[in-house]
């Protein structure tokens, strides 16, 4: 049973979802992951009839707290202050850095990805007072919640800390001030300079009433405030939270012993790592989640983080094999639900994977896997081929017509194509086959190989391969029948058509040019050895 469908026949009754994310700059595109999953949570769970809410949070009261994206004269200013006042990069019609980074950018990306949840501001939520009475509750059980974090997590609070931070009413800072003396209506603040390590505070000290939106709750807090006021039932969250007495064990104690609520079911997910190194939003690493969601097909973005359970860390590097593969992947899966032969050994549940990675939730998972879609590989090369009718080549390859759908799918593999080749391609998926004169680095092909390629073209007419994967298939037969080792066939094909020993995948880079012309090149390579054999 695929691991969401697993997840929404343990639970009865209605259920609401919910997923967030602190706006401290440009989001990743691994960021994607927990929304993508708890939107696999919903459908699951609208799908055995359950009545669900999904929702998504900014936590954007939270502070500044990390300078990546500021220009060093804006780290005083901003550092500590809460990143909802916080403004907008210049030029940005967004009313605040949150609202850009996360409100446009990323949540931008949703639609498209068929994730539509309800969107709420924490900012919101402090400033019209409804998480007013989670503060009252919060500071009347202090010494409770100060004791359950030094007992889940051995952190220590000094005496008289109280778990909430007050907005300086000098400075506008929230991180840099502390808390103490609640007299049930107000607390005592003090901005100090030296309170955090990344924020200077400016030393002015007060008294508020630390309701609608002068104060918010610390993190844990504010994370199982949040469980309590949205009736919260199921949130997942990254590995890193999840870690035994940390951020999550601390917010479910919050959640029982403050609040007096039992917290959501958790859905651990791992990281998705670039080059095997963790994204990161603060510091403004790793591939943008908006800038992915340009290039990859919404269907593909979703297979990304769908195609394994969410205990599974994913490495997926742009510059490398990742993209063409993950098309690979995909198309195989697809293939497989379709009642195709596919090679290899499929995930469980690829029918599943297949339907949870489609962009409409609704669509009939049959018919789109029957769909005709052209290699990725394939089309990477047919793009630097001038001159070829990539709907006819298609066609051809199909052996019909390719209906509307199909030819969307043409056009928008095409466009991603184009963009990984000029972002993110590695040299040897780049081609300028020499159409001309045979290239003078195949003289370096040997007798074996230049009998390996007569003996291609002879196949190639008699079997008249169209596709990639007809191609590779000859390819290998041919060599085999010849006891030739694979590197040495590629490399003759190589060396005939490129000039080089190496390049991307040999059967559709012929499959990629004119039959004729390929024909022609593998005998002329191999008319030496072909007059002796």
């Amino acid at each position: 049973m695929y691991w969401a469908d697993e997840l929404a026949a343990a639970v009865t009754g209605p259920q609401v979802v919910n997923d967030s994310k602190t706006p401290s700059g440009t989001v990743h595109v691994g960021s994607l992951r927990g929304v993508v999953l708890h939107d696999a949570i919903a459908r699951a769970l609208r799908d055995r009839g359950l009545q669900t809410r999904f929702l998504y949070g900014v936590d954007d009261l939270d502070p500044m707290d990390a300078q990546a994206l500021l220009t060093p004269d804006a780290v005083e200013r901003y550092m500590g202050v809460p990143l909802a006042h916080v403004p907008a990069p210049e030029g940005s019609p967004a009313a605040s850095y949150a609202r850009h980074f996360v409100g446009q950018l990323f949540m931008g990306t949703f639609a498209g990805l068929g994730i539509h949840p309800e969107i709420y501001w924490m900012s919101d939520l402090y400033a019209d007072g409804r998480m007013d009475p989670y503060i009252r509750i919060a500071l009347d059980r202090a010494e409770v919640v100060r004791e359950l974090y030094r007992r889940v997590s051995n952190v220590e609070r000094p005496a008289g800390w109280l778990p909430v931070s007050i907005l300086c009413e000098n400075c506008g800072k929230i991180g840099t001030t502390l808390a103490t003396d609640w007299d049930g209506e107000t607390v005592a603040y003090a901005c100090q300079p030296d309170y955090v390590t990344w924020a200077r505070g400016c030393g002015h000290e007060g008294r508020v009433a630390p309701f609608r939106g002068r104060a918010k709750l610390p993190f844990n807090v504010d994370w199982a405030a949040k469980w309590s006021h949205f009736g919260i039932t199921i949130e997942g969250c990254g590995k890193d939270l999840a870690t035994a007495g940390g951020s999550r064990d601390r917010s479910d104690a919050v959640a029982r012993e403050v609040f007096e609520r039992e917290p959501p079911l958790n859905v651990p997910y791992e990281f998705l790592n670039i080059g095997g190194r963790k994204m990161s939003t603060s510091k403004g690493t790793g591939a943008s989640a908006h800038g992915m969601a340009a290039i990859l097909p919404p269907e593909l973005l979703r297979f990304l983080f769908l195609r394994h359970k969410p205990r599974k860390a994913i490495e997926f590097d742009p510059e490398g094999d990742a993209i063409p593969g993950l098309f690979d992947e995909f198309d195989r899966i697809a293939a497989a639900v379709a009642g195709r032969e596919v090679r290899g050994e499929l995930p469980p549940a690829p029918e599943r994977i297949f339907r949870a990675s489609l962009v409409d939730g609704e669509a009939d998972p049959a018919v789109e896997a029957a769909r005709f879609r052209p290699s990725f590989r394939h089309l990477a090369l047919l793009v630097q081929v001038p001159g070829v009718d990539l709907e006819a080549r298609m066609t051809a390859e199909k052996g019909s017509q390719l209906d509307d759908a199909e030819r969307a799918i043409l056009d928008q593999r095409v466009t991603v194509a184009r963009a990984w080749l000029a972002e993110f391609a590695p040299d040897r998926y780049r081609v300028e086959v020499r159409e001309g004169a045979l290239p003078a680095e195949a003289a370096e092909l040997e007798a074996d190989q230049r009998g390996f390629l007569g003996a291609l073209a002879d196949g190639a007419d008699a079997e008249r391969p169209v596709s990639g994967d007809a191609w590779q298939d000859l390819i290998f037969r041919t060599a085999q029948a010849r006891e030739l080792p694979s590197a040495r066939a590629f490399g003759a094909l190589y060396l005939a058509f490129l000039g080089r020993l190496n390049g991307p995948r040999a059967g559709w880079l012929v499959a990629s040019l004119d039959p004729a012309f390929v024909a022609a090149r593998m005998r002329e390579a191999g008319a030496v050895a072909g007059a002796a054999a």
